[in-house]
């Protein structure tokens, strides 16, 4: 643990540095295959909760009742592969379809004798199609509202440029995790939702410290020429990047439990609906704020005039710098104008070059 912590220091003197924001070509390739795989995912489409599509929520409490027991009485009742789980509390939940042209008092007076329960004993509800529906487009208005408001935020705290690569990682982070719920079937429920709008704001969390970093780096960026803003930006990435690690290894631990150990070995299948949003969410989020967010940004700021100039000018004083370093190195003794050297060296030509005069001369000390 020390030896990371010493490495978090290094990162934040820059006396080590991953060149992020210069492979972001590798980055953009990597996030454009995992869009495709989710994208083909939401070809195949979302399996949606009872509560989007409507039907029937039937609960039956009975010590020693199993699912597989219930599961057999009620696939000879309905043919619409009705879903059978059990909850947290021991109860039995069992979700029949809309689609199922079966009636409430039908089905439960098919279900009582077969799993030895009174028909007055089976909780019933019944959800329409509409009420589904309306939870849908509030879901769907509630995400372009929280879009709209944190482009805005991020365009008045730091700039359009800004705000523009935060949205596209929070798109990117949001069709992975629901690509990758379309490919594992998992059901779409109202604490799904609850999952992806929570994964947006850990998302947006991370992304915005990362930017606040890069927009002190880039503080009179242009008055000096020694650094890109690309650099710059990658600089203020390294210094948060293990922040942004133990942040994000923190807050998956728990998901994890809830989802491997909750939802996997002790059969709760109620926590599978927010564990996996958060937890896929939590990963393209960590992933997003390095790989995808901060590298656009450098690539939409270094298209700016004066971000151009100062890349020529950082290029022009490197070449420079290179050619004195040679000719000194060569002993040749070429001359280099001022206009050639870059600021700060104008007046270290006649040190070099008398350094380059006293080789080969005989030493007069005896």
């Amino acid at each position: 643990m020390s030896r990371f912590s010493n490495l978090g220091h290094r990162l934040y003197q820059g006396e080590v540095s991953f060149d992020f924001v210069g492979r972001r070509k590798l980055w953009y390739s990597i996030s454009g295959v995992i869009v495709l795989v989710a994208a083909i995912g939401l070809a195949m489409g979302l399996h949606l909760g009872i509560e989007f599509k409507g039907g029937s929520v039937y609960t039956v409490t009975k010590p020693g009742l199993t699912v597989s027991q219930t599961q057999d009485a009620v696939d000879k009742i309905v043919s619409s592969h009705p879903l059978v789980q059990s909850t947290d509390n021991g109860k039995i939940r069992i979700q029949v379809s809309s689609e199922d042209k079966t009636t409430a008092s039908e089905f439960t007076g098919k279900l009582a004798p077969a799993i030895g329960v009174p028909a007055a004993e089976i909780d019933t509800q019944v959800i329409g199609p509409s009420w589904g529906e309306q939870i849908s487009n509030k879901a769907i208005t509630g995400l372009v509202i929280f879009m709209i408001l944190v482009t805005i935020y991020l365009a008045i705290a730091f700039e359009w440029r800004m705000a523009v690569a935060a949205l596209v990682a929070l798109i990117h982070d949001l069709l992975i995790t629901i690509g990758v719920y379309a490919l594992v079937g998992f059901e779409v429920t109202p604490g799904t939702v609850i999952g992806f709008l929570t994964i947006l704001g850990y998302s947006l969390y991370d992304t915005v410290v990362v930017f606040d970093t890069v927009k002190e780096n880039a503080k009179g960026l242009t008055k000096q020429n020694r650094i890109t803003y690309s650099e710059a930006a990658n600089a203020g990435l390294n210094q948060t990047l293990v922040r942004s690690l133990n942040t994000t290894v923190v807050a998956l631990l728990p998901v994890a439990a809830l989802l491997f150990i909750g939802g996997g070995l002790l059969g709760a299948g109620t926590l599978n609906d927010i564990s996996l949003a958060l937890f896929i969410g939590l990963a393209a989020g960590a992933y997003s704020s390095i790989c995808v967010a901060t590298p656009l940004l450098a690539q939409l700021k270094e298209e700016q005039p004066e971000m151009k100039a100062l890349a020529k000018r950082v290029a022009q004083r490197r070449a420079a710098e290179a050619k004195a370093a040679a000719a000194a190195e060569a002993g040749d003794g070429e001359e280099i104008a001022d206009e050639d050297l870059p600021a700060g060296m104008v007046g270290q030509r006649g040190r070099a070059a008398g350094t380059t005069r006293a080789k080969g001369r005989p030493s007069t000390k005896r």
